[in-house]
């Protein structure tokens, strides 16, 4: 990961990051790291999930880098409060363990991807940029890989809400494509894709593509063994 990220043109802003983890150390280390570079502002840090709501209306950051296990309030919750808001950031879990219930449900509640706190500075960054300006699903082979060992319930209102291509654009989705490798695979243009994704996340009422994804597998619609 050298040079330019290809997901953020020279003229943009940097993306604002709102750092939440209980740990001193922690936060300071992730501030440190972070503002190396030019293309990310640390605007804040705050150490529990009770006060992200304000913090994210106070600093309005556009990624919140959010600890998945706090006292008070958890990442779990915090997450699922801050997509309540209008116009919520995107949440990047950081967590000390990959395979994670805490990490699956907070996956769940709309954050929309997750990376380990051990994980090279170079990669959290990378991480943080392809959340603010991506379009595909974030390191999909470890999502795949805790879906898993997760009970699988049928629900065919998942399939029912949708047409059989944004089911097949969804399927797709979970497997990691962009939406530009989803159109070469239907042979349909990038613009029709970023149609048949608004429509998935629209008819499922998830958050991002991570959270539908994560409903896809856990009703069976997305196979994670494939």
């Amino acid at each position: 990961m050298t040079g330019a990220d290809p997901t953020q043109a020279e003229t943009d802003p940097p993306v604002r990051v709102l750092v939440v983890d209980d740990d001193e150390l922690t936060r300071t280390g992730l501030r440190t790291l972070l503002s190396a570079g030019p293309d990310l502002d640390v605007v804040g840090e705050v150490t529990d999930g009770a006060d992200v709501p304000d913090a994210v209306d106070r600093l309005r950051p556009d990624v919140v880098l959010m600890d998945v296990r706090m006292p008070r309030v958890d990442g779990i919750e915090a997450t699922r409060r801050l997509r309540a808001l209008p116009d919520p950031p995107k949440v990047l879990v950081i967590t000390t363990f990959e395979n994670d219930s805490y990490v699956w449900d907070a996956l769940r509640a709309g954050a929309g991807g997750f990376i380990r706190k051990r994980a090279p500075a170079r990669q959290i960054a990378h991480a943080i940029r392809l959340l603010a300006f991506g379009d595909s699903l974030l390191f999909p082979d470890a999502v795949r890989r805790m879906a898993v060992d997760r009970p699988v319930r049928q629900d065919s209102s998942v399939t029912a809400a949708l047409t059989a291509r944004e089911t097949e654009t969804l399927r797709l989705m979970a497997r990691g494509l962009s939406n530009q490798e989803i159109a070469a695979r239907l042979f349909v243009s990038p613009e029709t894709v970023k149609t048949h994704v608004g429509n998935v996340l629209a008819k499922l009422g998830a958050g991002n593509r991570t959270q539908a994804v994560v409903m896809a597998f856990e009703t069976g619609v997305a196979d994670p063994g494939t």
